[in-house]
């Protein structure tokens, strides 16, 4: 593998309220760690520069869980607007003068089957390629994880709906590299969900 020149800050998303759980998933055992431990450990074993969680519902538990710096934990007061919310509040919050990302993935703390691995090939392809944005395929389109280049930073930054970043992938088709995830996408929104993938992991 060549080096990694591109200096890539990974966001966790973990700011929702588990409403359809009924309890904060982020704390769900996975493993030897839990569903935001999990995501935290792949993402700083990946080769990224920086990574942040970002967090809102649940705040105060999940920060105590994570053992992050204080500067690595992003609070979104304003969770309850949605996904796009607590990106583009995150996104305004890690780009200062003296950091010049060259991207920005974003990463859902709910999908615990998406591994270091899958992590350093969007960053590999985001690495070796002229598209400004690297996406996950669904069968039905494309979402996070994803990575968007600079000149996306300011659509980042003013979202404002539940749709997350997805709105951003659909505008800039042109500018989009997809990347098939192999059977790594699936999430925890039930606690069914939730027992089904710890079954299948075992």
């Amino acid at each position: 593998m060549k080096p990694i020149k591109s200096n890539i800050a990974i966001m966790i998303m973990a700011a929702g309220a588990s409403s359809r759980m009924g309890i904060a998933k982020q704390l769900l055992p996975w493993g030897k760690s839990t569903l935001i431990g999990n995501a935290i450990k792949n993402a700083k074993e990946s080769n990224c520069s920086n990574v942040f969680v970002v967090l809102g519902a649940n705040a105060d538990a999940i920060k105590n869980s994570v053992g992050l710096k204080e500067e690595a934990i992003i609070l979104n007061n304003d969770w309850e607007s949605g996904l796009g919310s607590s990106i583009a509040f995150a996104t305004r919050s890690i780009l200062t003068p003296a950091e010049k990302y060259d991207g920005i993935l974003v990463l859902l703390a709910d999908q615990p089957l998406i591994d270091t691995s899958y992590l350093n090939q969007l960053i590999t392809a985001f690495d070796g390629t002229d598209h400004s944005i690297i996406a996950t395929q669904y069968t039905h389109g494309n979402g996070v994880p994803a990575i968007f280049g600079a000149s996306h930073f300011l659509e980042l930054q003013q979202l404002n709906t539940d749709s997350g970043a997805r709105d951003i992938i659909r505008l800039h088709t042109e500018k989009l590299l997809n990347i098939d995830p192999k059977g790594k996408t699936a999430d925890v929104d039930t606690y069914e969900e939730y027992l089904r993938l710890v079954e299948y992991s075992m």
